[in-house]
Formats: C-alpha cells, sequence, structure tokens
C-alpha cells in the first residue's frame, strides 16, 4: 500500500486542483507549484508511517484505524496548506487544502475498506461456508456476528430473538427473528447450526431454548459463560458443542472464597483417589487456592500420571507456588499411609478413594469391602493419630438405605468417620454425601454418548428410574466449601436440585446429538432406547438422607443432617467380624455383618461374586 499510496496522494492534490479551478487540465497553475505534488507524495507516506497506518491488517480494519487515516490526513492538508500559503509564489487557492483532505480521505478509508469487503466477499462466497443463526442479538451475539464475519467456517445470516422490541430490527447488517419462527427460518434460509450467544440467561432460560432447539433437531453450539469470557479463560467466539448439563436447568452455584481458602491456603493438602473423577477435580480446585504441599495418593500408576502432569502443566502457566508430590500406594496399607501423612506433615485430607461402580462392587464384595471400609478405617486412624486438622470423607446418595453393596460399604465407611469424630479432639472429621455427577467414570452420560455415536440402541434398565446430577467441578468446590464448615461428627448432604429421569436424560441427549428417538411415536427415529432391567443392587431411585432432621448452613447449597450414631463397641465387633470374613474368603458372612441393621442394608439380589459364582459353579451349587 505505501507504493500505491506514494503515486495516488499526488493524483489526489490533482483532483483538488480539478475541483477548485473547474478544469480538467489546469497546466499553467500546477506547472507552478509542481514540486507540491512529490512532496505530498514523501510527506503523506511518512506521516502514514508515523501513525503506523501501514503496520493495520487490512482484513480487520476498523473503527480505530480510520480515527488514524483521520488525523494522518488532516496534518498532511496543514503542510500543503503552510507550504502553499507561504512558501510557493504564486500562492496556493486557498480551497486547495480543503479539497485534497476530502478527496484524500475518499481515497485511503475506500481502498482499504474495499479490500476488508472483498476478503469477507470471498470468504462469503467462494468458500463453502455453513449459514448459521445467531440466538441472542444483545451485545454478546453482535460481538460473535463481528467475530464470524472473518470465520472461515460459519457466516451468520441472521439473529434469533425472544425480545419483541428487537424482533423485525436490523442488527450488524441481520435481521431479528422470532423464536417462533425457528423452524421455518432453518428451511428458507439453509442454516446448518444455531449459535447460542446468551452467556449470561438464566439455567432455566437456556435449557428452554435448548430444548426447543433438540426438538427441532436442530444442531447447537454456545458462546462460553459471562464468568469464562470475563476473566479470559475463553473468548466470545470459542464456541463449544451444548452438553447434557445445558439442559440440567440447574443454577450456576457462586463458591464461597472465604470457605475455600480456610482449609487451603498456605496448607499440606492430601487426595486419597487423586486420580479418580470426584479426586482429580478436587486436586484442580485445591491448587488454584494456593495450598503449601498437595500430595496426591493414588493406587493407578496411569491416573496419577495423568493428573500429575496436568496439575504441573497448570502451576507452571499460573506460576503458583504450590509442591506437587504424587504418591502411589493404596489405601489400606497403614504402615505406608501413616508415613505420608507424617513426612508432608498433612493438614487437610479429602479422602475420594473407594470403588464406586455398583455392578463392579456386586462382582468383587471383599475387595471392594476392604478398600472402602477398611481403607477409609486406616486413614481416619492415621489422620487422628498424627493430629491432622481436616478430614472430609467424600460420599454418596447410594449409601442411604442401600440395596448393593458398594452402598453399604460406603454407609459403613461414614459411620467410622463418624465414631472416630466422636473420639477426637484436635481433628475435625467429618463427610459429605451427594448424589451423581456428570461424566464421571462409570457414569451414564460418557456411557450414552458412546452409544449414540455407535448407532444406538441406548440402554436403561427401567423407564422410571431416576437420579439426581451435578457437574463435577460443582461437587468438588461444595466439598471443599462443605470441609470448611465442618466442626466435627458433621453430615453434609449437597442440594442436588431435581431428580433426573434416565429416559428423559436419554431423550434429550440423543435430541443434543442432532439424531431423533425412534419410538412408538416416531418409528422412523434413527436411535432406539431399549429397557434391560434393573441390574444386581441397583435401586429405582437415590435418597440423600437417612432420617428428616436437617438444617441448612450458611451455604444455601450446603445442608447439615443429624443422624445416630451406633455405639462405638458395636462398630468394632461388627468390624471385627468383617475382618474375619475378609481373612477366610467367606462372602456369604461378610455379606451376612453388612446387613445388619444400623447399615441400612437389604439386598435386593443374589450373591454374583465373579470368585464366589466359578466356585458354587465347580462345586455343582449354582
Amino acid at each position: 500500500m505505501m507504493m500505491v499510496d506514494a503515486i495516488l496522494i499526488p493524483i489526489c492534490l490533482w483532483c483538488a486542483y480539478v475541483l477548485r479551478l473547474a478544469e480538467w487540465w489546469p497546466w499553467e497553475r500546477m506547472i507552478v507549484h509542481w514540486w507540491v505534488f512529490p512532496f505530498a507524495s514523501i510527506a503523506g507516506v511518512a506521516i502514514f508511517t508515523h501513525f503506523r497506518i501501514y503496520r493495520s491488517v487490512l482484513r480487520y480494519i476498523g473503527s480505530h484505524t480510520l480515527v488514524l487515516i483521520l488525523k494522518s490526513i488532516v496534518l498532511l492538508s496543514v503542510c500543503i496548506m503552510i507550504l502553499g500559503f507561504f512558501v510557493v509564489d504564486p500562492i496556493m487557492p486557498r480551497s486547495v487544502p480543503i479539497l485534497f483532505a476530502f478527496v484524500c480521505t475518499a481515497y485511503v478509508a475506500s481502498t482499504r475498506y474495499l479490500y476488508r469487503y472483498y476478503y469477507r466477499w470471498v470468504l462469503t462466497h467462494l468458500l463453502n461456508k455453513e449459514s448459521v443463526a445467531i440466538y441472542g442479538a444483545g451485545g454478546a451475539g453482535v460481538q460473535l456476528a463481528t467475530a464470524l464475519a472473518d470465520s472461515a467456517e460459519f457466516k451468520a445470516v441472521a439473529y434469533i430473538d425472544d425480545s419483541e422490541n428487537l424482533q423485525g430490527a436490523i442488527v450488524h447488517g441481520l435481521r431479528v427473528y422470532s423464536g417462533e419462527d425457528l423452524i421455518k427460518l432453518v428451511e428458507s434460509l439453509d442454516i446448518k447450526h444455531v449459535l447460542l450467544a446468551l452467556p449470561s440467561a438464566s439455567p432455566d432460560d437456556r435449557s428452554r431454548i435448548v430444548e426447543k432447539l433438540a426438538r427441532a433437531n436442530i444442531n447447537a453450539l454456545t458462546v462460553p459463560a459471562m464468568s469464562e469470557i470475563v476473566t479470559g479463560r475463553a473468548q466470545i467466539d470459542t464456541l463449544r458443542k451444548l452438553e447434557i448439563k445445558d439442559l440440567l436447568g440447574r443454577k450456576a452455584v457462586v463458591p464461597d472464597q472465604a470457605l475455600i481458602t480456610a482449609s487451603l491456603l498456605g496448607k499440606s493438602v492430601m487426595v486419597t483417589g487423586a486420580g479418580g473423577s470426584i479426586g482429580s477435580e478436587i486436586c484442580r480446585q485445591v491448587i488454584r487456592n494456593n495450598p503449601k504441599k498437595l500430595v496426591l495418593f493414588e493406587a493407578c500408576e496411569y491416573n496419577l500420571y495423568s493428573i500429575e502432569r496436568e496439575l504441573n502443566d497448570h502451576f507452571k502457566s499460573e506460576n503458583l507456588e504450590c509442591e506437587i508430590l504424587p504418591i502411589l500406594g493404596n489405601v489400606c496399607d497403614e504402615n505406608h499411609i501413616h508415613k505420608v501423612i507424617s513426612t508432608f506433615g498433612i493438614q487437610t485430607i479429602y479422602h475420594a478413594a473407594a470403588y464406586k461402580h455398583v455392578p463392579l462392587v456386586e462382582q468383587n464384595v471383599l475387595v471392594g469391602i476392604r478398600n472402602n471400609i477398611f481403607g477409609t478405617k486406616t486413614v481416619c486412624e492415621s489422620a487422628i493419630k498424627l493430629g491432622v486438622e481436616r478430614f472430609i470423607l467424600i460420599s454418596t446418595d447410594k449409601a442411604v438405605r442401600t440395596t448393593n453393596i458398594m452402598g453399604a460399604t460406603k454407609r459403613f465407611a461414614e459411620l467410622i468417620v463418624q465414631d472416630i469424630a466422636k473420639r477426637s479432639d484436635k481433628t475435625i472429621f467429618t463427610m459429605v454425601r451427594f448424589g451423581n455427577v456428570l461424566g464421571s467414570s462409570g457414569s451414564v452420560v460418557p456411557l450414552f454418548l458412546e452409544q449414540i455415536d455407535n448407532g444406538g440402541p441406548v440402554t436403561i434398565t427401567h423407564p422410571d428410574i431416576t437420579r439426581y446430577f451435578m457437574t463435577i467441578p460443582e461437587a468438588a468446590l461444595l466439598v471443599i466449601q462443605a470441609g470448611s464448615l465442618a466442626v466435627g461428627g458433621d453430615v453434609f448432604v449437597l442440594e442436588m436440585g431435581k431428580k433426573v429421569k434416565i429416559v428423559d436424560l436419554a431423550c434429550r441427549m440423543i435430541e443434543l446429538s442432532g439424531r431423533t428417538v425412534k419410538n412408538a411415536d416416531n418409528p422412523h427415529g434413527e436411535i432406539e432406547i431399549a429397557f434391560t432391567g434393573l441390574r444386581p443392587g441397583e435401586k429405582m431411585t437415590e435418597e440423600l438422607v437417612i432420617g428428616c432432621n436437617i438444617s441448612n448452613t450458611v451455604h444455601p447449597y450446603i445442608l447439615t443432617a443429624q443422624e445416630d450414631v451406633p455405639s462405638s463397641e458395636k462398630l468394632q465387633s461388627l468390624l471385627e467380624a468383617l475382618d474375619q470374613a475378609l481373612t477366610s474368603f467367606n462372602i456369604e458372612h461378610a455379606i451376612e455383618f453388612l446387613s445388619d441393621p444400623m447399615i441400612g442394608f437389604t439386598p435386593k439380589s443374589g450373591i454374583v461374586d465373579c470368585i464366589d459364582t466359578q466356585q458354587r459353579m465347580e462345586l455343582g451349587t449354582e
């Protein structure tokens, strides 16, 4: 552009003479002032360079560059005016520099903007861009439309907004339509995707819009939440696929930073089961709050490697001052646990290590008991001996009036924590109970996604089965905050919102994927839902509290339950009996001891332990 400007700026000056003198070839006057033309060329390029106009990327040119162009041309015109009035003889017509300013502005601005529009025309017409509509004609929608103007993938063709004040208006060159016109709009404008630009919408409104799009079988993408945009973790045009959490209609839980830092800031923290779904997220939240040390205690080598590498990458990028210590080990190894806690001066323990998959624990009864019950007992006893400040057990709603081995072991672990809390003067023991988390290992969401990708069917055990759901980061943050609220022996229950029917969850996930559900009402659908029957130990619905005595805390999403605790003698007697059953590998006796009334375990199926089943088959008793 520099060479073009050097040639065309003198031509702009010639045009100013033509306009002033009303002659196409005013040679006589121009010959007298001939040296003003090379001056205008050289000075113009020098001034444009000074104002960094040549550094502007033409395809992104905007109002800021236009202001610089105006400043540059005004300065150039003033220089020509001074030269023409005080140096040359005869003097230059007074209106020539003014006319030059208008002509030169028109030339310089138009060439830049024409290039930008040509570039966007090429992107729009020569590239195979997909037409998209933007749902939301507010500030986020306008920013998204601006960002998409230079996209090689999408072309915005319309806005959709539920505000009657905006419907029919033209915003950023695009018309705003009503959400009621969605299906007709998709057909008439050949819209391939709808982009949700609603970062501040309430969860209920967002869920309603997403369901509308899903029912219409429209592929939808969404911009990040406003909190991510404001903090710089994402850009407005960082589009992502809609996830099932967008359909839950849960309000975002705002964490209480004071509660989070109370048990983390400057502390030595240990997370058992650090590589699991919940344990790893607790580690991510812990490291963001500047602990002194973070001990990752994990039995699985690969999981430990993965979370340690992830945290170290985050540690380097955020310049955090925290020592990350990956420790391979089993929570049942008393000597190892004792050594780790004492060596690193652990002050806070989040005990997330447990086998949580219901069918697998049903098939591996004794291992589940050993890990979930005796592992918890081992860590608790080491914590109280070594004066750990806080111990937080991660529990589950499956521990309440359970019908499966896993739930019974977690309920037993809860009783151990409550019993030790009665005997502890220094260490604060507490537990946090909550329901399913989205995307955890073994949960229905990743299973459904895999089945949908494979073309179905999506398998559900029963059409009426329901569960509570919460996102993993939300659950981890609430666990940390609950731990800070504890005074000893507390049973904290997280507010999980409404129960969700699993069949509704499956239907929504199918629709979100752009597929249709195959059922009696739609026999030509793409994905079928198959009901397989309840698995051993599975309940139709889950509960979060054993009794009715539940109270609020200072946190609106953390409740506390008052539950009876059996005597230490009775609990110890049952532990000894269970230990003997494990030693003798007597699965039947182990399940019998777990069925003690204080556990609240009511088996609904026979023994399906793999080893026990094989032995009975060999003996001919199966």
